[in-house]
């Protein structure tokens, strides 16, 4: 792919203002390569015109179109990006002006040369508007509305957080946008992150990769809220705070230098399994089940440079926060389920020492992360800005009823409807057909 410099060249030159003069196609020693010249000289100006702006209505005017405030920052993107482009096609009308009059080597290599040039950013662009005329042109087909129920549920997470916060922050925009691709796990693309796709130009929003097989079965769909607090962590400030206090408690508990370690570099995806929890509540670790639930070798298998808690410990670590929450029945059922799947850890490339102080080191990662308090909270604990209770499990419980009977819902916020759905499916409420189609008509219709 190519790659756009970080730093462009700006200029207020427009499509419409290049240069009108054509080079004229003369009879005489060159009756091929005039007519070259002409056609190139048009050839860059239609690439430049092509690579344009989008507009709202091009990808539909139904609720699951992308919203105006995505538009307007992927044009931003594109507008800047084509100012260079529009520089360059300018260089490429001068040369061909001028080997026109004399078609010298050295002018019509120069010629080339700036069409190279000119080129290299046409297909840089053309790479960053086709990525986003994608992305935006799923909400057109059939699966717009599973898609815009996930950005709902995804704008509800969002919206839980910041109401929650001790002090004011600036409110992100425009909110996370979710899009369908294929593969085996979700994935995102924080805010500001560079990306290759885009040749290393910045994400102007977090982006929540799905798989088509999470969007077949809501009940898995607690990955939206995991890959939702990833964004979450940046925007809320506690990017640097949670790895640095992790790190400090369990120093300071005489773990050693070598476990500390490895819980600072598992201190991201924990992070988004703890507050995806807090967030959707005990059916979410029924989610995280479905992705880590694999063979032995795979749960048991210990990656020393690897982002992701060892997966054998990964749903322990979830079964603590349960407790903590005071789901200690939800929490030893997990566990206890998880134990007949997989019993016998010591067999597992885990190192000894990390094994041995699992318990004591989980109990005091999970406090620290959600129970004590961080400035960029407000001096609230994660747990206080937003929390799952007993009363929100009720919630879920009614609603699960509701959805697999075809009835409203009610007043239900969108995040806990995946729970909802998931309870119906575990006790057989409805066919999963009909909870499919229930859960996803709730969320379009809101």
């Amino acid at each position: 792919m190519a790659t756009l410099p970080e730093t462009l060249p700006e200029t207020t030159m427009r499509v419409d203002r290049l240069p009108r003069k054509r080079p004229k196609v003369v009879a005489g020693p060159a009756p091929v390569l005039l007519p070259w010249l002409r056609a190139q000289s048009i050839n860059v100006t239609r690439h430049a015109a092509a690579l344009r702006p989008f507009k709202r209505e091009e990808f539909g005017s139904g609720a699951a179109a992308p919203s105006e405030g995505h538009i307007q920052v992927v044009n931003q993107l594109i507008t800047k990006l084509r100012r260079g482009l529009l520089k360059m096609s300018g260089n490429v009308h001068r040369s061909i002006a001028k080997a026109s009059e004399r078609p010298t080597s050295h002018r019509l290599q120069r010629v080339v040369s700036h069409k190279d040039k000119a080129h290299h950013w046409v297909q840089g662009i053309e790479k960053i508007w086709d990525f986003y005329f994608e992305l935006f042109g799923q909400r057109q087909g059939k699966y717009g509305d599973w898609l815009l129920s996930c950005d709902r549920i995804a704008m509800d997470c969002y919206q839980a957080a910041y109401t929650g916060l001790g002090v004011a922050r600036s409110v992100p925009a425009p909110p996370p946008f979710c899009y369908m691709k294929t593969g085996f796990a979700p994935a995102t693309i924080r805010r500001g992150i560079r990306m290759r796709r885009l040749g290393k130009q910045l994400n102007p929003f977090p982006l929540v990769q799905l798989p088509y097989h999470r969007l077949v079965n809501p009940w898995t769909l607690g990955a939206v809220m995991h890959e939702v607090s990833h964004n979450l962590q940046n925007d809320l400030g506690l990017s640097k705070d949670i790895p640095r206090q992790v790190g400090l408690r369990l120093l300071k508990a005489n773990l050693g230098r070598s476990v500390v370690s490895v819980w600072v570099r598992w201190n991201r995806e924990m992070f988004a399994d703890m507050s995806a929890l807090l967030l959707g509540g005990p059916e979410v670790v029924g989610s995280l089940m479905d992705v880590i639930g694999r063979a032995p070798a795979a749960v048991y298998g210990f990656n020393p440079r690897g982002p992701h808690p060892t997966p054998y410990l990964r749903l322990l670590i979830s079964a603590e926060l349960l407790r903590r929450l005071g789901f200690k029945k939800e929490a030893e059922q997990y566990s206890r389920a998880w134990a007949r799947i997989y019993p016998n850890p010591r067999r597992s490339s885990i190192p000894k020492r990390v094994l041995a102080t699992f318990p004591k080191a989980c109990a005091l990662a999970v406090d620290t992360m959600c129970f004590r308090p961080f400035p960029s909270l407000g001096n609230k604990s994660l747990s206080q800005v937003y929390h799952f209770d007993k009363k929100d499990q009720a919630m879920v419980e009614e609603s699960a009823k509701r959805i697999a009977a075809g009835t409203d819902p009610g007043i239900i916020p969108e995040r806990f409807l995946i729970g909802a759905a998931r309870v119906a499916l575990d006790r057989g409420l409805a066919r999963p057909g009909v909870i499919t189609k229930n859960f996803y008509r709730e969320l379009v219709r809101r």
